[in-house]
């Protein structure tokens, strides 16, 4: 496991409020879908970006970066208008917030720290409230491509009617298994969240495709993201197998390549809608609205370790995130701050801004379950280190004096 922690102290330069540039004279009202007042906790998540210093003779520094940043950001909000209350914000006492900003007021907090050795740290804090991981990837891709003067690949689409309830209403009653509403939930007791850690890791092409190769057969190939999950659950589970408890896996699909039932021009749409979008409870809407009223809780998160060990995995390998460049290059690291508060582990598998196939993969688990899981796959998880970004990078990297 890790063992060294070091502090650092951050400085605040200046806390500024972003506005959209050329906002337009009509209020924008932006109505929540039935998933989102339903199904989601009022979090918040984070996505950051590491930049090494630019090494082709341009005269970046720190603040002609962050101008960069604003000036872009202004425009980027003008068709992404649902994150136009937005924030730079400073940072906060514990480690993880001196680099990842909390967000306190709107839906969007951003953060830019430089380093003595020229190196940049991008960190966005998102409202979980009215946006998914993947309406993150799409305004950090527009707002990277506004930056350098390039087109919107896409624009985003806010059409809540696309999850409307059907006429005649109808649910599984299975859904009563997977979400509770919040006023049913009655912890027993706090979980302990210092019983919780945060890391990152990477996890190699070549272990991932041997991992699918094991787990599929000629008639039924599986997917790289099913393989690693499985893994992680069958490794988890045995921490339950003494006292015979069930072990559970939650797994977090996005909805936009699957409910569009065939229709090419819906499917087109979902593409780029805004959101919160889980497939099996669009099928089911009619528990989402017949819940609207009361806001539900998944109950994994609520309840996840009750009955043994638990974790979610949310998948962000579809996402782009190496195209999230402002002008001084390409991130060397991009991923995941989302401690949640839950009551069971949350894995984010990522692709590696190497593009050589490797994963990046954040962890917020239980020590003891982490122990676990690097005592039995010690040499599939590879922990993120400068040596690792060292190995793609055309110029080795210097290490911060922070």
């Amino acid at each position: 496991m890790h063992k060294e922690i070091r502090d650092f102290t951050v400085t605040v330069s200046k806390k500024e409020v972003v506005v959209a540039a050329q906002f337009p004279n009509q209020e924008h009202w932006l109505p929540l879908s039935n998933l989102d007042m339903c199904l989601v906790p009022p979090l918040d998540f984070s996505l950051y970006f590491c930049y090494t210093k630019p090494t082709c003779g341009d005269n970046w520094t720190f603040v002609s970066k962050v101008e960069v940043l604003k000036k872009a950001l202004a425009k980027a909000l003008v068709p992404y208008y649902a994150l136009a209350s937005s924030k730079l914000c400073g940072a906060d006492e514990t480690i993880g917030c001196k680099l990842v900003p909390k967000k306190k007021n709107g839906m969007l907090a951003v953060q830019a720290t430089g380093f003595k050795c020229g190196e940049l740290m991008v960190a966005c804090t998102f409202g979980h409230k009215i946006m998914d991981g993947y309406s993150a990837g799409m305004f950090l891709i527009s707002w990277a491509e506004i930056a350098q003067s390039k087109p919107f690949s896409s624009l985003p689409t806010f059409c809540r009617s696309l999850l409307n309830p059907r006429n005649h209403g109808s649910f599984d009653s299975s859904l009563e298994n997977l979400y509770i509403p919040i006023t049913s939930f009655h912890p027993t007791k706090e979980p302990n969240l210092n019983n919780f850690v945060s890391r990152m890791y990477i996890v190699k092409a070549n272990i991932i495709n041997q991992i699918q190769s094991l787990a599929s057969t000629n008639e039924c190939k599986r997917t790289k993201v099913e393989c690693f999950s499985a893994l992680l659950w069958k490794i988890i589970a045995k921490r339950g197998t003494a006292d015979k408890n069930i072990s559970k896996l939650g797994f977090l699909v996005d909805g936009r390549t699957r409910i569009g039932c065939g229709d090419k021009e819906k499917t087109k749409i979902l593409a780029s809608y805004f959101g919160n979008l889980v497939p099996s409870l669009w099928k089911q809407d009619h528990w989402a609205a017949a819940h609207r009223l009361v806001p539900s809780l998944p109950k994994i998160y609520a309840y996840g370790s009750k009955e043994g060990p638990a974790l979610v995995v949310s998948s962000l390998l579809r996402l782009p995130l190496s195209k999230v460049q402002f002008g001084w290059g390409r991130p060397t690291c991009v991923s995941c701050y989302f401690p949640w508060g839950g009551d069971a582990g949350f894995v984010v598998p990522m692709q590696s801004p190497s593009g050589n196939g490797d994963w990046v993969v954040y962890m917020y688990i239980l020590k003891e379950e982490l122990e676990l899981i690097e005592r039995e796959a010690g040499h599939m998880f590879r922990p993120l280190t400068l040596g690792y970004l060292n190995e793609f990078e055309q110029e080795p990297l210097v290490r911060s004096k922070m």
